[in-house]
């Protein structure tokens, strides 16, 4: 009993022994870390007291606290950032679809500012301003060195001043100006039309009024068109769409699919991670839908295109998308300012991250750049063909319903012809829904 006591005594102090012993290396590891947290803001305090007494002007304390808080979130990543009281009022503005300014979504690279999209109607895209272009200057003055939120500062102005940016552009060899007249933006989030028998719908941004926009455009359409059955199918048009709201390209998604689920977003921690599912209801009817996208189109763009695809519930067309796959929350903070902090990556039903890498189109279509017309190409006539003659022989055999029908179908050759000129992408997804109808027509048939 003796023995078996002093073993388990033995035991007992080992024990002892070596938790200490490997306790002690962690307890000694943490209080490291918060001695060197604690002696690099003391480091900081340091600094910022000599900018206060020595530099060669007086600068505002306030103006340094705020500079240093933007700069510690800069660091992280392109779309973290702080927000002043100003900044975060104007976000706000934003999301409800009225600001002013040029009407261009914008990140940082290079040092530059690069233009993630230009948005429909706005004095950027009038002034042809393009997805992928650089500013390098603003009035002359070089943004080389300046936060995203500097150079953006300066680029606002009161409405109707004019604004001289300096562009660089891809395939372009010199660098060169674009006088810009600065205005109210007021976003329309979707524009619908009809396309031959197809329904467009045009979405530029992802705010608050994005979903009802669709949802009424849609219908209106429809009717146009004398009821679903009269629709070969619609054109999710997501080109040079920078984004916006998680919750609006959550219900976008949602308006086409069934079930299944729409994106996942995942954070540091596992447990922060939350899954959005689309529930029952198809605005489309099961219509076929094309989804265009190029490399504009960003962040809440690339969740509606990657949920759509992964579900097999439309084709995407266009060229690579912008990549942006991570999520930031928007955080109030004292004083009516605001942080806004990269917190998840989110991730299609698929699985993938699109970060960096963007979505790929299943069809991959250019669209040719613009250019004018030389004086030779405008002389040009149209091909001609024994209907075009003088003098040709009638086909006595055609009925009145048949010759109408061949002007029909002439005028509506005509008319695809003219949006092969104006939009090449949005052309051939017209086609391709047109030929889909088509086969699924015939299906029906048998």
């Amino acid at each position: 009993m003796r023995k078996f006591l002093m073993a388990a005594s033995v035991g007992i102090l080992t024990g002892a022994i070596a938790t200490t012993q490997v306790a002690a290396p962690l307890l000694a590891q943490e209080s490291a870390k918060s001695s060197n947290v604690y002696e690099q803001l003391d480091l900081f305090g340091d600094i910022f007291e000599r900018i206060r007494a020595q530099y060669v002007e007086e600068v505002e304390t306030k103006d340094l606290i705020e500079a240093a808080i933007n700069g510690m979130l800069t660091s992280l990543d392109p779309h973290s950032s702080y927000l002043s009281p100003e900044d975060a009022e104007n976000m706000q503005v934003q999301t409800r679809g009225e600001f002013g300014g040029l009407g261009i979504e914008v990140t940082q690279e290079d040092g530059f500012v690069k233009v993630v999209s230009p948005m429909d109607g706005t004095p950027a895209d009038q002034a042809g301003i393009e997805s992928g272009d650089f500013i390098t200057h603003v009035d002359g003055e070089s943004l080389l060195g300046l936060t995203l939120n500097d150079a953006v500062e300066l680029m606002r102005g009161p409405i109707g001043s004019e604004i001289v940016i300096t562009v660089v552009r891809e395939g372009e060899a010199e660098p060169f100006d674009v006088s810009i007249i600065r205005d109210t933006i007021e976003l329309t989030a979707v524009r619908s039309r009809v396309e031959r028998d197809a329904v467009v719908l045009r979405v530029t941004t992802f705010n608050d009024n994005t979903y009802p926009n669709l949802e009424s455009g849609l219908k209106e359409q429809i009717e146009a068109l004398g009821g679903m059955e009269n629709v070969s199918g619609i054109v999710l048009d997501l080109r040079n769409n920078p984004g916006g709201l998680l919750t609006q390209a959550i219900k976008v998604s949602d308006a086409f699919l069934d079930k299944g689920e729409i994106v996942s977003t995942r954070g540091r921690d596992p447990q922060d991670g939350e899954r959005f599912n689309a529930t029952e209801g198809d605005l489309a009817g099961g219509k076929p839908i094309v989804v265009l996208i190029n490399g504009g189109s960003a962040s809440a763009s690339e969740i509606v295109a990657g949920a759509l695809q992964d579900h097999h519930r439309a084709i995407v067309v266009g060229t690579k998308s912008f990549g942006k796959g991570s999520v930031q929350t928007v955080m109030p903070l004292r004083g009516n300012g605001a942080m806004r902090l990269t917190t998840s990556r989110y991730y299609t039903p698929s699985g993938r991250s699109i970060q960096a890498l963007g979505v790929s189109p299943d069809i991959l279509v250019q669209q040719p750049p613009r250019r004018e017309e030389t004086e030779e190409e405008q002389e040009i006539r149209p091909g001609r063909s024994e209907a075009d003659l003088r003098g040709r022989l009638n086909n006595d055999s055609l009925s009145e319903d048949e010759i109408k029908q061949i002007e029909e179908d002439r005028a509506r050759a005509e008319e695809a012809a003219k949006l092969r000129e104006e939009d090449y992408q949005l052309a051939y997804a017209v086609d391709i829904l047109r030929g889909l109808s088509v086969i699924g027509g015939s299906q029906q048939a048998e």
